[in-house]
């Protein structure tokens, strides 16, 4: 069973038990208002059928004077007064005035219950069937002051309902007066037949109405179950329609749309992070491949008989120990990527920027003496983090300058305390090419593809230094005007963050790229 029948189900019961409950105390109200009121006709024309079931039993006279037995017949006329709320000045009205309802029955019992005299007021109408009376009532003895009501009806064909009053007389047996309940049961049919149709059709066209509301407020529920479907088969693409208002399926709607593009947005990382795995495990293969193949092909001149000729033997293992250490570096700077991706912590002690710059600097002009590098660092710049792998942020950033600059091109490294630490590393080269920029802190990527190593080493510097600075909560940019600069931003020694000012001058329409994320 679907939820839209399960709640239409639900809503048409509920509208239905309503419905049903109304009716039913309306009837059952109106049944007892009705039959109080019959009760009350009742009691008012005891008292002239009395009279006149009296008169029938020999009882009392039917003319005014002296009457046979005329003393019971003043006793009943005194109680008749005080059971009606009658005085005895209007009870003579009321025999005199009253018009007994047609179809009338009275009954006069005597007190071992044999019927002493019975009247029928047809009024010239055809006589109805008598009711059945029951020839012991409870509570008519003559000490009983509170007259009984009860429902019977009569007997054989034609059967109908009665509403009867049993009354003690004062001087002994009972007296019973019945009314038909014809206008009581026609008005209660004719409630029934307002109310049976009137409730059957508020219910259809309340069931049309909830199904109608039921089916337009879960149609997004719809949308979400196909388009689920369609995600699942493989398109993240697509997405719920907007649904108005700030109804739960709005809601829902909402944050379906927000799960699925989070899923489209880890997917495609996974897949750009399975590109870039993919990317570098060839890179490392083929520059751990070169190195090896040198190593086996001086293995090979070993066996061809050069170890039998001192100097080749000598030329071969140098070969050999050279084409070793570099692969060594190569698998250390693998591994330091490796560390630095899986966040391990480094070490964190104050360290003098400055101070860092200066030995770096200092050893640049060993490697390239021909080389003039130009520091900026007039007063300390401390910050938190570890000294040698800072270092190596240096190293790398001034060996990139000198590797991809001509002879004799001039390079600056500044130091500056500004919000936080600031690191340039710049160069009067020709600058990094447009489609290069996107792709410098890559793992194993040089912009020069011959991949010739007289032109850069493997391709890792750049990556390994953005992925240190990362470490250490700063970010590495690069502003190309006027040929390269590599600014870093490291947090100072308290930590407080802030945004530089530019240190270097831009030239308009020059892009500054903020460093992306190392890690392959």
């Amino acid at each position: 069973m679907t939820l839209r029948l399960r709640l239409l189900l639900v809503l048409i019961g509920i509208v239905a038990a309503g419905l049903v409950i109304s009716d039913v105390v309306t009837y059952t109200s109106l049944r007892a208002f009705l039959t109080t009121r019959e009760d009350q006709q009742l009691l008012v024309a005891t008292f002239p059928v009395e009279k006149e079931l009296l008169v029938s039993a020999g009882i009392a006279s039917e003319r005014p004077g002296p009457l046979a037995h005329g003393a019971p017949l003043r006793r009943y006329s005194s109680a008749f007064s005080r059971v009606a709320g009658f005085s005895d000045a209007q009870t003579g009205a009321v025999g005199r005035d009253l018009l007994v309802p047609q179809g009338t029955y009275g009954e006069l019992l005597g007190s071992n219950g044999r019927v002493l005299a019975h009247v029928f007021f047809t009024y010239g109408v055809k006589a109805l069937s008598p009711p059945s009376v029951p020839r012991r009532l409870a509570g008519t003895s003559v000490t009983s002051k509170v007259p009984r009501y009860f429902t019977t009806a009569s007997t054989g064909r034609g059967a109908m309902g009665y509403r009867a009053i049993a009354r003690a007389l004062p001087g002994g047996g009972t007296v019973v007066v019945a009314v038909p309940l014809t206008d009581v049961t026609s008005t209660l049919d004719r409630l029934l037949l307002i109310e049976v149709p009137v409730t059957g059709a508020v219910i259809l066209g309340l069931g049309v109405l909830a199904w109608w509301m039921v089916r337009r407020g879960l149609r997004p529920l719809e949308e979400m179950a196909t388009t689920a479907g369609v995600i699942a088969g493989g398109d993240l693409s697509q997405r719920v329609s907007a649904v108005s208002g700030g109804t739960e399926v709005a809601r829902l709607g909402t944050a379906f749309n927000t799960m699925i593009a989070g899923i489209e947005e880890a997917f495609a990382a996974r897949t750009a992070s399975e590109e870039r795995l993919r990317r570098f495990l060839a890179d490392a293969s083929h520059e751990l491949r070169t190195p090896l193949t040198s190593i086996l092909g001086y293995a090979e001149l070993f066996d061809l008989g050069v170890r039998d000729r001192p100097e080749d033997l000598a030329s071969a293992m140098h070969h050999i120990r050279g084409e070793a250490a570099r692969m060594g570096t190569l698998v250390e700077d693998l591994l330091l990527l490796a560390q630095l991706d899986h966040e391990r912590p480094l070490a964190s002690e104050p360290v003098d920027l400055a101070a860092v710059v200066r030995a770096a600097v200092a050893g640049a002009a060993v490697v390239a003496p021909e080389r003039l590098v130009e520091v900026d660092a007039s007063g300390p710049v401390v910050v938190q983090g570890d000294e040698q792998r800072l270092r190596q942020v240096v190293d790398n950033l001034l060996t990139n300058a000198i590797s991809h600059t001509a002879p004799g091109t001039p390079i600056g490294v500044r130091v500056a305390l500004q919000a936080d630490a600031v690191l340039e590393v710049h160069d009067d080269g020709e600058g990094i090419a447009a489609e290069d920029l996107d792709h410098i802190f890559e793992p194993f990527y040089r912009s020069d593809p011959s991949r010739a190593r007289s032109t850069g080493g493997a391709g890792l510097g750049l990556a390994i230094a953005s992925a240190i600075v990362d470490a250490h909560g700063g970010r590495i940019e690069v502003v190309v005007a006027e040929g390269t600069t590599f600014r870093v931003h490291l947090p100072r020694a308290h930590g407080r963050p802030a945004l530089p000012a530019p240190s270097v001058p831009v030239s308009p329409g020059a892009p500054v790229l903020p460093a992306r994320r190392s890690g392959g």
